[in-house]
């Protein structure tokens, strides 16, 4: 029996044959390439926004981490730096990630600087856990009474930790924040937009969620504890923001030492 003759078989994208044209086969690899060069502009743009500038990748993490303003103070340091002067060789932060900003104190500015955790460290990596070896860094409960003299310290800085207390508690911490200073105090907290991104999860870390108050509830609360402002360092502090295009994502108040 004769075999009947094959009949040939046609491979997609041949002669307009399948399911793409060739047209369309030469045109995917333009395609793909279009597509990463949209998502890398998309990816450049969500750093810059998260970072405020083009800033590294660390710095955008602990930005956009649970804790706001701590990640704000470290974008802050060089403002800070020309605004007070002399008087950031001798620093005491207070609050959450305390351990990165007196990394950054140390290792940038050359300052002495020391830390207040007013919550428990979890996950301390090798760093943090020197700088707590060394007593650079302590966790110790605000709402009492500060481990330290008057005047310890030439600049006291308090980020994200005023917005977990109660105004009665708030009573005899910042005071006490103002005693232990000889330079001013400098707190960063939270405006009110952001009480949206407070977590009901931080109640078992904190005991409450965090409470953001206006600019007008702040200037209310200093004027009744007697709380001055810093006029020369606000003004200070203003001009080298406008010089450094630097836009602060959370609320900063300059206030005096208590003398």
């Amino acid at each position: 029996m004769s075999r009947r003759p094959g009949i040939p078989s046609r491979r997609f994208g041949e002669n307009g044959g399948g399911l793409f044209s060739s047209s369309k086969s030469k045109s995917s690899p333009i395609l793909s390439i279009a597509l990463i060069l949209v998502g890398a502009l998309f990816l450049i743009a969500y750093m810059y926004k998260g970072s405020g500038g083009f800033g590294s990748l660390d710095s955008v993490s602990r930005v956009e981490g649970d804790y706001l303003c701590s990640g704000e103070v470290q974008r802050a340091i060089p403002i800070l730096r020309q605004a007070y002067g002399d008087s950031m060789h001798k620093v005491l932060h207070v609050g959450p990630d305390t351990c990165y900003v007196v990394s950054k104190l140390i290792k940038e500015d050359e300052a002495e600087a020391w830390g207040l955790e007013p919550y428990d460290i979890e996950d301390a990596d090798s760093n943090c856990k020197a700088l707590i070896g060394r007593g650079n860094v302590r966790v110790a409960d605000i709402k009492f009474p500060l481990p330290y003299r008057p005047k310890s310290f030439s600049l006291v800085i308090v980020s994200d930790a005023l917005d977990y207390l109660s105004p009665r508690y708030l009573n005899k911490t910042l005071p006490d924040l103002a005693r232990v200073s000889a330079d001013g105090i400098v707190i960063f907290t939270g405006f009110p937009s952001n009480n949206q991104k407070a977590k009901v999860a931080d109640v078992s870390k904190f005991g409450r969620v965090a409470k953001m108050r206006s600019s007008s509830w702040w200037t209310r609360y200093f004027a009744q504890n007697n709380l001055e402002e810093n006029e020369a360092a606000s003004k200070k502090f203003g001009q080298a923001s406008t010089k450094s295009s630097y836009i602060p994502r959370c609320q900063i108040y300059h206030l005096k030492s208590l003398h």
